[in-house]
C-alpha cells in the first residue's frame, strides 16, 4: 500500500474537496496523482503557499509552507 498526503493543508486544499490522505495500490499510481496534485495546486490555489513534495519509499508528502517573504 502506497499513501499520498498533503501537510498543514490551506483554506485552498480545504475548499478543493481533495482528501488529505490517500491510498493506492501501486507505485506507479501514487507517482502519478503526487505529480497530477502538485501541479494543479502551483496553478490553481491562491500563491500565498509554495508546495514542496518529497517521498520516502513509496509515500509521498506534499508539505505547504508560506512564501518567503523578500
Amino acid at each position: 500500500m502506497y499513501k499520498l498526503e498533503v501537510k498543514n493543508p490551506c483554506r485552498c486544499f480545504m475548499r478543493s474537496g481533495d482528501a488529505q490522505v490517500q491510498h493506492f495500490n501501486s507505485l506507479a499510481e501514487v507517482q502519478e496523482e503526487a505529480q497530477i496534485q502538485l501541479e494543479r495546486m502551483q496553478k490553481n490555489y491562491c500563491k500565498k503557499h509554495r508546495f514542496v513534495p518529497s517521498h520516502m519509499g513509496g509515500h509521498y508528502t506534499i508539505s505547504m509552507l508560506p512564501h518567503e517573504m523578500k
